[in-house]
């Protein structure tokens, strides 16, 4: 069996010839593929070509999307990788085929989005089968202002001299997926016998979390736990844990979710001297309330678990007014952390953090006339996470 053209068989060395003024026809297979944006996996665009008689010789082809990404790279939130596509044609598997995506040295954009396809030796049909693999940002592809996932490409066939020998349309949807784990958490959650209990979330609203992954045992030693530097499903952040002398010990995510925690490190004694520990997501770290009702803010450096924590800082306020602190993790991209806190009554107030344009996150920087209220009926819950 001669080898394709692609891989240096006789028909990519074969001469040009007879080649039609009309070009002949693209059909898409199956109707418009959904394409998830996220972990689901990869999804088949199929098409095939019919080539005018008497077109010889090598044939190249490329899909084309419909627009350029309007504004900066960075505004049109399309990574670099949105699409990551393999191409077979006639049944015959090529491998991965690139993406050119449409910035230039600056940033801008320049050209839409086009996937080159195999170069094969021309036949009266060429059947494409193209895997198409998105990420979280590949809604973005939709349209110019991102507000749809649809849209109508183009697939153009041209012979070795350039002119176009076959074209037509070919439909994408390219849809909302699950999101790609390291940006997925995890609840972790302690039973009676002290085993520690993992909770994934799925990305999914009406329902948030896989079935419970066993962590191990032994936690019963722990007066408190609280999450560090954001776990997620991919086995990233960190956990802290406070003992019954006091002691504070660390544990740094592994990056393995079978194994999500390494073993764990001592950062240090008197953390007995808190009645309350909560976390903040940016800047990673925790916060952590003494018995006066005086709040300490603890970072947690980029570089861990070597310190674990820069030198605590005071935070000013009233924080002894309440029953329960919680880090809501971040709320917007130019803006840190937030806090909510629940007072005696039930009430529930927001403590918003500074933006990241200004100094770093807070809570006195927001006196309390400014805290916001939520609502109220708060006192009927034992525990906020």
């Amino acid at each position: 069996m001669p080898a394709p053209a692609a891989l240096g068989g006789a028909a990519a060395h074969a001469a040009v010839t007879g080649t039609a003024a009309t070009p002949g026809t693209v059909v898409q297979e199956g109707g418009r593929p959904t394409v998830p944006a996220g972990d689901e996996g990869p999804v088949t665009l199929r098409f095939t070509a019919t080539l005018p008689e008497g077109v010889r010789g090598p044939v190249s082809a490329a899909l084309h999307l419909p627009h350029r990404l309007d504004g900066a790279a960075g505004d049109a939130e399309v990574s670099d990788e949105a699409v990551v596509s393999t191409c077979a044609v006639g049944g015959v598997a090529y491998g991965p085929c690139p993406w050119k995506w449409p910035y230039n040295d600056m940033g801008l954009p320049f050209d839409p989005p086009s996937l080159a396809l195999p170069t094969v030796g021309a036949a009266a049909t060429l059947a494409y089968a193209v895997t198409l693999d998105a990420d979280e940002t590949a809604v973005g592809l939709g349209s110019p202002d991102a507000s749809s996932a649809a849209l109508d490409a183009r697939v153009e066939l041209k012979d070795g001299t350039g002119a176009v020998v076959a074209q037509g349309p070919v439909l994408l949807s390219f849809v909302p997926g699950t999101p790609p784990a390291r940006e997925r958490g995890t609840l972790h959650a302690r039973d009676r016998s002290g085993v520690l209990w993992r909770y994934e979330a799925t990305g999914v609203t009406s329902r948030p979390f896989e079935r419970r992954k066993r962590v191990g045992g032994g936690w019963q030693v722990y007066t408190a736990v609280t999450p560090l530097r954001k776990p997620d499903v991919a086995g990233g952040g960190a956990l802290a844990a406070r003992d019954r002398d006091g002691v504070l010990w660390y544990y740094e995510g592994t990056g393995d979710p079978g194994a999500p925690f390494a073993r764990r490190v001592r950062v240090g004694g008197g953390w007995n001297a808190y009645d309350t520990m909560t976390t903040l997501d940016s800047p990673n770290g925790a916060l952590a309330r003494d018995a006066a009702g005086v709040l300490w803010k603890h970072d947690v450096p980029a570089v861990a678990p070597a310190p674990p924590f820069t030198p605590k800082q005071r935070l000013q306020g009233d924080w002894k007014r309440y029953t329960a602190l919680v880090g809501t993790g971040e709320l917007g991209r130019d803006r840190s952390a937030d806090l909510v806190a629940r007072d005696a009554s039930g009430q529930l107030w927001l403590h918003q953090g500074r933006r990241r344009t200004g100094p770093a996150w807070n809570p006195s920087l927001v006196p309390d006339t400014a805290r916001t209220p939520v609502g109220g009926g708060w006192n009927v819950y034992d525990l906020l996470v």
